[in-house]
């Protein structure tokens, strides 16, 4: 039996908390391992528990989720975070994500979208609400740079994968469109994350933002 993926959520709304917990909760697939009100708690039930997943609030006292997320990052180990925010424009969260954190959700995303961005930013496999991350970065980027060395190093299949993936398709979605085994795109974007110096799928969407390959 595949272990539960393990989740700490970091919010200073207890009442919010306690409505993710219940939800995360009732998954036979997902565990959640802690909480905290605020980033600096966050931090130490994070190195303690040791979690897969980190669902992370923006906004907080002592701590914010920013400063939070980059000493978590920071570490070798550090797992997925998934910021928090109240609107899909939030800068704070580009900034974040720029940092390393896989992606971000609206508090008032439906339950099934929050259960499914949680498994798959576990599994690495899409980037969460691709089409929101997008805007996201077309509205907060700087002007775009020229790409580094190691662009030229991709491969032009690896170039044509990497466009798809930017535009924030899955796997599935790649491999159907280009007619391919999922497991022959996995190795494709693993190839491209590796020579790239990239986290995940999400810091390929903000690379290709960033060096005007969008």
């Amino acid at each position: 039996m595949t272990a539960p993926i393990r989740v700490v959520l970091v919010d200073d709304q207890a009442l919010f908390r306690a409505g993710i917990r219940m939800l995360l909760g009732s998954q036979p697939d997902i565990e959640v391992v802690g909480e905290a009100g605020d980033g600096r708690e966050g931090v130490a039930v994070v190195t303690e528990s040791r979690p897969d997943v980190v669902l992370m609030d923006i906004r907080m006292p002592v701590m914010d989720g920013l400063e939070a997320t980059a000493e978590l990052l920071r570490r070798p180990d550090s797992p997925r975070i998934v910021m928090l925010t109240t609107f899909d424009l939030d800068e704070a969260a580009a900034r974040a994500i720029r940092q390393g954190a896989s992606g971000f959700l609206l508090k008032d995303a439906e339950p099934e979208f929050l259960l499914a961005a949680v498994r798959s930013v576990h599994a690495g496999s899409e980037v969460i609400a691709a089409s929101a991350t997008r805007e996201l970065f077309a509205h907060f980027s700087p002007p775009a740079k020229q790409p580094p060395a190691a662009w030229s190093e991709l491969t032009e299949r690896e170039r044509e994968i990497f466009a798809y993936a930017a535009r924030g398709m899955s796997n599935a979605e790649i491999a159907a469109a280009e007619f391919l085994s999922e497991a022959t795109v996995k190795t494709h974007v693993s190839r491209i994350l590796t020579k790239l110096a990239l986290r995940d799928r999400v810091q390929l969407v903000v690379f290709a933002h960033e060096h005007g390959l969008a």
